[in-house]
């Protein structure tokens, strides 16, 4: 048999395809959104500095550079649906726009909490608050797996509980951009894009241009290879805000498999995972 693999693109970072609003200048950056007085590691002084208002005045990250216990906690909770869910709701839902829904009633979305690292505005230089920043550092191979689920990532080294792996990244475009491209696009490829939602419960208003989302479909790196996993991943996707050997990383992509309007086509899930949620049914 042959396999024909889609061609793409490697970027160590994002990179915007034409509408989105995600342009700002130094000029932009606050007071408030920046620590310029702090002159050494933000993680380690007495007081903590404006960058850690997002999360509640306490940094997420500890001193070695991992997500501290308690913020993992919440959020694994948040992801398996152990903790109260706090939604907010859109008003004039862009993605009820998309879909000209003559109601405009938004299905609701889950606030969740992000972290902010420093930025280049702020007096820190060598500061424990610039992790995703900094890039990969962890010995990271795209294998291909022997379970039929294609290729896979895992890593060459035990990595600790917290440990940033690596950041996800693609095309960051609107919604409306991206139902065009899905449109050009063969039947034949799947693919799956992430919305960027963490912080749109802080717009009173939410314009098209606003309402991002990321695909790493003809622009991406290595975390496109990740496998889905229903439950029990190994990984979990943390919003950041930023200007064992042989082991093989799983994430639970959020994939509601009766979602019939999806773009994404129809696929059996192969996680293994004794929570599998089964087959994507897609459209008819």
């Amino acid at each position: 048999n042959i396999n024909i693999y889609s061609v793409f693109s490697y970027i160590p970072k994002s990179i915007i395809y034409d509408k989105a609003h995600v342009r700002f200048t130094l000029a932009d950056i606050s007071g408030e959104d920046c620590c310029s007085q702090c002159s050494n590691d933000c993680l380690t002084s007495a007081t903590h500095c404006m960058c850690a208002r997002e999360t509640s005045g306490e940094f997420a990250y500890s001193p070695e550079g991992l997500v501290k216990e308690s913020f993992l906690e919440e959020c694994i909770s948040l992801y398996k649906g152990l903790a109260e869910y706090c939604y907010f709701y859109c008003r004039n839902c862009p993605l009820q726009r998309l879909k000209k829904n003559a109601f405009n009633s938004c299905n609701g979305r889950i606030a969740r909490t992000f972290i902010k690292e420093c930025w280049s505005k702020c007096g820190c230089r060598q500061c424990g608050n610039r992790v995703v920043q900094r890039g990969i550092t962890r010995n990271l191979q795209v294998f291909r797996t022997p379970e039929g689920k294609g290729w896979g990532l895992r890593t060459a080294e035990d990595l600790p509980r917290g440990a940033f792996v690596c950041e996800y990244a693609g095309e960051i475009l609107t919604h409306c951009e991206l139902q065009e491209q899905n449109m050009e696009r063969s039947g034949h490829q799947k693919h799956m894009y992430v919305q960027l939602d963490a912080g749109w419960s802080s717009y009173s208003f939410l314009k098209d241009e606003e309402a991002l989302a990321l695909d790493a479909h003809d622009y991406g790196n290595v975390p496109r290879f990740i496998n889905h996993r229903c439950f029990d991943a190994t990984l979990i996707g943390i919003p950041v805000e930023v200007e064992s050997p042989d082991r093989h990383y799983y994430h639970d992509y959020g994939i509601d498999f009766n979602d019939k309007n999806h773009e994404t086509e129809t696929f059996i899930c192969l996680c293994g995972s004794s929570f599998s949620r089964g087959k994507k049914l897609g459209k008819k």
